[in-house]
């Protein structure tokens, strides 16, 4: 069956009742004769969740926990003391200060390397490496990362080593990186899986039994376990998850395309669907602007109508941020530039309006920036 209509009819039983929706159980606890008994280790909703995301992913383990930053943190205290953890040079600000803070208190080794290159993440790689965690595409600039690649790079280099990949702006529905070499795939749900912006959330899936077994345990002991009502969202979320996917793919390929073509955009930031390991992909693009417009980028931004300025993203509304001073805030000046970001580089994430609608507001804003760089007024 196809994975699309299995998760729209994934329900769990509820004795003597048969409703269509599955009710919320907010309750922390349960009788002793239940099936389930504490909603610190399983509650019916989150048991719902899961076996849907295991639909999307076809994997036989999903856990899911309070945030995608909760799922990168328990992926990480499979590490121990004395090992390495090898991350991509490019990746989401607070995961980075996530990665060095956690490795600096447990006394755990961390290396940046460049995914990019094979051969640079083979000389990178030690016999210590445990753990490579890497997004893609990456966040910011959306450079694909072959995970086949660096699975046989961990393996010759660091064999045994944990491959875990970022999978939250991809998503399963576009990649599937427990089918390309990963022994971990990550999500924030809190993005596309709720595509509202009104619940948090994250995932870990894997095809390995001790792993789950593991970040079960871990889980359950953390306090990390997702309460009920936002797995009950999440789940509600779902079903039409496939729906929002393909419109966010159909206004990304008409809107970059347009977007190259505009004076005021010096380049577009898109990944490379490869249509093997990344089947297509929607929802958040990277745009740089002329560098004379560097103290224009907020007029830019104001500007727009139709797109809400924040730390929102793919949602049904569309957003604009600017990752120098939003995503990438927590890290130095220094760092920002070594990943390639800079200040005229804009996040554009597009919603479900109507792709000429967002268009038009587009091309408005920018004319407008441009016009003031003719006048010599940018600002």
């Amino acid at each position: 069956m196809n994975p699309e209509s299995q998760l729209l009819h994934r329900r769990i039983p509820v004795q003597g009742a048969h409703p269509n929706v599955t009710p919320l159980f907010q309750c922390s606890s349960f009788f002793s004769d239940s099936e389930w008994f504490y909603s610190r280790k399983s509650n019916p909703n989150t048991d719902e969740l899961e076996a849907a995301v295991r639909d999307i992913e076809g994997c036989p383990h999903a856990i899911s926990v309070t945030s995608g930053m909760a799922a990168i943190t328990l992926a990480l205290r499979l590490l121990r003391p004395g090992e390495r953890l090898a991350a991509n040079a490019l990746v989401y600000g607070c995961s980075y200060r996530l990665f060095a803070d956690f490795c600096a208190h447990y006394g755990i080794g961390f290396d940046v390397l460049d995914f990019s290159d094979p051969e640079a993440l083979r000389a990178g790689l030690r016999p210590e490496t445990r753990m490579v965690l890497f997004e893609t595409p990456t966040n910011p600039l959306l450079r694909t990362v072959s995970i086949h690649g660096v699975a046989e790079a961990v393996r010759v280099a660091s064999p045994g080593a944990l491959v875990v990949v970022d999978n939250t702006w991809a998503t399963p529905y576009f990649q599937k990186p427990l089918d390309h070499g990963a022994d971990l795939s990550l999500v924030s749900a809190t993005k596309f899986f709720s595509g509202h912006s009104d619940v948090m959330g994250g995932v870990i899936t894997t095809r390995r039994d001790d792993l789950a077994e593991e970040i079960r345990r871990m889980r359950f002991y953390s306090g990390a376990m997702l309460d009920p009502h936002s797995a009950w969202m999440l789940r509600r979320s779902l079903q039409t998850f496939a729906l929002r996917m393909r419109h966010h793919a159909a206004t990304f390929e008409g809107l970059a395309a347009h977007l190259r073509a505009h004076p005021a955009v010096a380049r577009v930031f898109v990944p490379d669907v490869d249509g093997r390991q990344l089947t297509g992909y929607g929802g958040i693009l990277f745009i740089e602007l002329d560098p004379a417009l560097e103290s224009a980028v907020g007029a830019f931004m104001d500007g727009l109508r139709l797109f809400d300025r924040g730390t929102s993203m793919a949602s049904v509304v569309s957003a604009v941020a600017q990752p120098w001073s939003g995503s990438h805030l927590s890290m130095t000046d220094e760092e920002k530039r070594r990943a390639g970001i800079g200040k005229t580089l804009v996040r554009l994430c597009f919603g479900l309006e109507d792709p000429a609608d967002l268009r038009a507001d587009l091309t408005q804003a920018l004319d407008r920036v441009a016009a003031g760089l003719r006048a010599g007024t940018p600002a």
